[in-house]
């Protein structure tokens, strides 16, 4: 189980805590919490390079610290102040101490621990509101980056038939099998790794995962699909569309649409 690499960099300006975010999110950082002149980013310690983090931050400000913080379950704190996310009239995530919610077509359950992928953040809402839009029935599935495993439940809720969901760190393959039994979805096989197996191909990828990453796994992400496959892709800014549709499109995989919230996206592709 790894542990949680913690950068809090001070003295900063509004504009520079933007800048260090974006950068740091491409060196994979997912957890950003920002006050008046400081900024505190979150990375798996499977993921964190010191040599990169302190170029980046050393050309903003020279008062930084880097502390690696032992895993533990965040419930306790967590429940004191999550409270249920609504998808419209599509879908709810709600906590098991929360009543059920019958007003939606889809309730989740979901205790995330230190996994990725509550609901709270634009990059999951959008995700959700994107399958909406997708036939999953009967379809294979492969969620890269599970987290919780709250795409993956949905998928499943919506239909889907075989369903691999994969992550590198060893806390999030426990919450989501946790998650999986809570929801009562038998459809999910759970993988630890880094990128799709070989020669295994799926009718719909689903990568809610940081920029530097799905330029990478572009390749393989494509190789994943049958022709006609649907990728469903966020973890990215609004200005970081051609940069992803340009590798895209060199792998077969063309644009359909894509939706943008508080300058996050979710681009959906179809290979050709």
């Amino acid at each position: 189980m790894s542990h949680t690499i913690v950068l809090t960099i001070s003295d900063l300006s509004d504009e520079q805590r933007e800048i260090l975010m974006a950068l740091l999110a491409d060196v994979g950082y997912e957890g950003f919490e920002e006050s008046d002149n400081e900024l505190l980013a979150c990375i798996s310690e499977v993921l964190f390079d010191e040599a990169s983090t302190k170029e980046i931050v050393s050309n903003y400000s020279s008062e930084y610290t880097i502390e690696k913080v032992a895993p533990r379950n965040w419930n306790a704190d967590w429940e004191q102040q999550y409270r249920p996310v609504f998808i419209d009239d599509f879908a709810a995530i709600r906590a098991h101490f929360h009543e059920p919610i019958k007003s939606v077509q889809h309730e989740i359950v979901i205790t995330p621990k230190m996994s990725f992928g509550t609901g709270h953040h634009a990059t999951t809402r959008q995700m959700m509101l994107a399958m909406k839009e997708i036939d999953f029935s009967g379809k294979t599935v492969f969620d890269y980056g599970t987290g919780t495993g709250v795409l993956s439940i949905l998928a499943s809720l919506l239909g889907a038939g075989q369903i691999v969901a994969m992550d590198i760190d060893d806390w999030c393959i426990e919450n989501t099998n946790e998650n999986l039994e809570r929801n009562q979805i038998d459809n999910v096989i759970v993988l630890k790794g880094e990128q799709p197996p070989k020669g295994e191909q799926y009718d719909i990828v689903l990568a809610n995962i940081n920029r530097h990453i799905l330029l990478e796994q572009m390749r393989n992400m494509s190789d994943a699909l049958p022709s006609e496959g649907i990728l469903l892709m966020s973890g990215f800014y609004e200005e970081d569309i051609p940069m992803l549709e340009e590798s895209a499109n060199n792998y077969q995989l063309n644009k359909l649409a894509y939706s943008v919230q508080d300058n996050w996206v979710c681009l959906m592709m179809r290979k050709s």
